[in-house]
């Protein structure tokens, strides 16, 4: 095996190539390009494209390889050793209701597994399969494959529309059954279909008193168009057939509100509760009494979230047809992804909300169990005194590492300190932040941000810092997802605060948990850094399993100042040997540490890879795993959610075990 220069060489060597191919194949429509007749203004616009288009960094540029790996026709027979990432990831929650019906969890802590399912879902189908459906929706990507097992866009929605409506028949067993052992313990969900009369009636005069006058009906027709229809939210749908014309018409009356509870309260010596949206479904005929109720139902949508998708196929140079396709692509990408509806006493009522909002009937999906399953923390509430039905309070702590009477920084500079959280408190970092802050000697604090927490004491440590003259930068990843808002504001008011605020680079995510302190010691410049997964965040930091690595070794925090000053010069790190930095000295590096684990191997020696991952979908990766266990190196792996690689395949992944931990800590 070669040096690591060598193989970087090699690497180097196979993007030139790459490019060069590119560029031979892009060669005839630019030719086409010049031959058009463009008048002077059009040609200054498409200078400036062409200038800002420079700027940018074309996803392919960024791997290892100089382009992303296809799916090989040629070797459809090894598709055994690969698993599809979107079916995968719903194995990954069908592992989440395993939790939920695993007895050896509290009773009311396997409640909070349902609610996990179902936001786990909301999100895969927002951004996941919303990504596979607008490639389905342009011609150019309908036969491109998954570069793993050859599944096309609509393949992969198919198996994953079929396998999402038997997970949620499993949800909904589970969630019965929960309640029925719920029920023994005094708290009762009421269903309508098998209330008594004085429920009823108790419930009736709670409609009319707080409910009734809220609510908006809205029956479809020329003067009333469809409306929009919130992601998220519960409506009330009724397919309605006039006493006089015999005409049908739909109705929708929102379900989800503020000014009224979800949960209502029954008089009962036992905790029983009603939900909100069930009152409404089963007195709809009252509010509609000048019409017949042919068929009912609830329904809740899902809506696409995918935001990402024109970034992995932007092209600042389209014609404008092209543009159009992306106009109708970006617009279709807040459109609706799935529809899920209970209580429905005729499929009559769905089939015409589907031709309104353009889904197919195999995105739409029956439930038993509540559309919305968030109410659940708040019924946990009403039996926490029954400290059996829940986990053992555990509290982060002080790490053994750490001294408390002396400074964190001080203590940093004589020796590594690793923290592991949750087990450990993350209020060490945070200190040695708010001394750095206060520390006439610190010159500088840099910093990343991810996800952080809506009262976040770190955000507060930098703002204090900068207020104290401190030069603080921090680069700020807006486009973590469904926290954009909660970042767009810290970033603000850290800017209003003096610090330099900078954005990452185009079409990459800043992923990277790293922090550098700068600081003079006399004449002399030094720094303190701390590199850890996970986020900078109080309160995910209690309930994921990451660590923290807080150093003074001088050579990582060169190569942590040479990222933030890379990135803010919109480049990637093309070199490092102490740190592992995507998008280019980080796959290479891991193929090179298996490759040395497989030359032990052909050598006779011991060889053996340990991995513990969030993911695993890398093909590059996959590919050299499975050639390592065929080398006899022995590799195992932790890998919480996705992974495309199959593990104790006969003569290719037999050498390969892979467990899943899912629980109590993510």
């Amino acid at each position: 095996m070669g040096t690591r220069k060598d193989n970087e060489k090699k690497y180097k060597q196979i993007i030139d190539e790459y490019k060069k191919e590119v560029k031979e194949k892009n060669k005839e429509p630019k030719v086409k390009a010049v031959k058009e007749k463009i008048d002077s203004k059009d040609l200054k616009s498409k200078n400036i494209k062409k200038k800002k288009k420079n700027k940018k960094h074309k996803k392919d540029e960024f791997t290892v390889f100089g382009k992303l790996p296809v799916f090989d026709e040629g070797k459809q027979k090894y598709v055994k050793v690969y698993d599809n990432r979107e079916l995968s990831w719903l194995k990954f929650n069908d592992r989440v209701l395993e939790e939920a019906e695993d007895i050896n969890n509290p009773l009311l802590e396997r409640l909070s597994f349902i609610d996990i399912f179902r936001t786990n879902l909301d999100e895969f189908y927002r951004v996941r399969v919303g990504s596979l459906y607008d490639r389905t929706l342009v011609d150019e990507e309908k036969n491109k494959k998954d570069n793993k097992t050859g599944l096309t866009p609509k393949e992969q929605l198919e198996k994953i529309f079929a396998k999402t409506k038997k997970l949620i028949t499993k949800r909904d067993d589970i969630y019965n059954n929960l309640f029925g052992e719920i029920a023994r313990e005094g708290l009762v969900m009421v269903s309508l279909e098998d209330m008594k009369v004085d429920e009823e009636v108790f419930l009736k005069r709670v409609f009319d008193a707080k409910i009734r006058d809220i609510l908006s009906p809205q029956i479809i027709g020329k003067k009333e168009p469809f409306p929009f229809l919130n992601h998220g939210d519960m409506y009330a749908v009724a397919l309605l057939e006039g006493k006089n014309n015999k005409n049908e018409k739909l109705c929708i009356i929102p379900c989800t509100s503020s000014n009224f509870s979800r949960l209502i309260s029954m008089p009962s010596a036992e905790k029983k509760y009603a939900l909100a949206e069930d009152v409404i479904l089963h007195f709809l005929q009252e509010i509609l009494n000048s019409y017949i109720v042919k068929s009912k139902a609830l329904i809740r949508l899902i809506r696409n979230a995918d935001i990402d998708v024109d970034e992995e196929f932007a092209d600042e140079e389209l014609g404008h047809r092209d543009s159009m396709e992306k106009l109708i692509r970006v617009r279709k990408r807040l459109g609706p992804i799935m529809l899920q509806y209970k209580g429905c006493t005729d499929t009559k009522v769905i089939k015409p909300i589907c031709r309104e909002i353009g889904l197919d009937f195999n995105q739409v999906f029956e439930m038993s169990a509540p559309l919305d399953t968030s109410f659940v923390f708040s019924l946990q509430d009403e039996l926490r005194n029954k400290k059996e039905l829940f986990f053992e309070r555990r509290v982060p702590q002080t790490s053994k590492m750490i001294n408390s009477e002396e400074r964190i920084m001080d203590q940093v500079k004589k020796k590594d300190i690793l923290l592991s959280y949750p087990f450990d408190n993350i209020a060490s970092f945070i200190k040695m932040l708010e001394e750095a802050a206060n520390d006439d000697s610190v010159i500088s604090i840099k910093m990343t941000l991810y996800r952080v927490a809506k009262n976040s004491q770190v955000v507060e440590a930098l703002i204090n810092a900068a207020e104290h003259g401190k030069q603080v930068e921090v680069l700020v990843e807006l486009r973590a997802r469904f926290d954009e808002e909660n970042n767009i504001e810290w970033s603000r008011r850290m800017e209003d605060a003096g610090c330099k605020i900078i954005y990452g680079i185009d079409y990459t995510k800043v992923h990277s948990k790293i922090c550098l302190i700068t600081y003079k010691d006399g004449d002399t410049i030094k720094h303190v850094s701390q590199v850890g997964t996970g986020n900078y965040n109080e309160k995910t930091s209690k309930l994921y399993t990451d660590i923290s690595l807080m150093t003074a070794d001088e050579n990582i925090a060169n190569e942590i100042d040479e990222t933030f000053t890379r990135v803010s010069n919109d480049q990637v790190m093309e070199h490092t040997e102490h740190l592992l930095v995507a998008p280019k000295c980080l796959q290479n590096k891991v193929i090179e540490m298996i490759d040395e684990e497989i030359e032990h191997a052909k050598n006779g020696e011991e060889a053996y890879l340990g991995f513990k991952f969030n993911s695993l979908t890398d093909k590059a990766i996959i590919d050299k795993l499975i050639e390592a266990s065929k080398a006899g190196v022995r590799i195992e792996m932790t890998i919480r959610g996705i992974c495309c690689l199959v593990a104790g395949v006969p003569e290719y992944t037999e050498n390969i075990r892979i467990q899943s931990i899912v629980g109590r800590f993510l």
